[in-house]
């Protein structure tokens, strides 16, 4: 009598494959989803970037960001509305007298919605730079996100 030869897979090799698969998929998943939830919260420095870079001009030009005034944007030479908002920043506003930048964030998920972030600048005679601190009520990972991102 000839024996058949096999074909195909036997149903233990398919349940392990099933299994190594799923194994792989709770590993990538959290780290996929921290990765987009970073790349939102860097696409804060990209909205806040033209406005650290007029306030810094600014404060060059005048020995400092004291006489900005009441109206921010216009002393700025930006629009006197400010910069559009971005579907993760839901303001951006600029202190008078210490041409501070305050960013409030939106769209990224909890529990980084509403969290401020500030950009102080300090003003060298030959530099500005920035200061940063954050408003938040949150630890753990979300803690880290904003620590590696922002550094506040």
């Amino acid at each position: 009598m000839m024996q058949r030869a096999q074909s195909g897979f036997t149903l233990i090799e398919l349940m392990i494959v099933v299994a190594i698969i799923g194994i792989l998929a709770a590993v990538a998943i959290p780290q996929y989803q921290d990765y987009v939830t970073r790349s939102k919260l860097s696409k804060v420095n990209v909205a806040v970037d033209p406005v650290k870079t007029a306030v810094a001009m600014f404060a060059q030009e005048n020995a400092g960001v004291s006489t900005l005034g009441s109206n921010a944007w216009t002393s700025l030479g930006l629009a006197s509305t400010g910069p559009s908002t971005t579907p993760e920043v839901s303001g951006i506003t600029v202190t008078e007298t210490t041409g501070a930048i305050v960013a409030t964030l939106r769209g990224i998920g909890d529990p980084y919605n509403t969290t401020t972030v500030t950009y102080t600048p300090r003003v060298g005679e030959t530099a500005v730079t920035w200061d940063v601190a954050c408003s938040y009520t949150t630890a753990g990972t979300a803690l880290n996100n904003l620590k590696k991102t922002f550094g506040c």
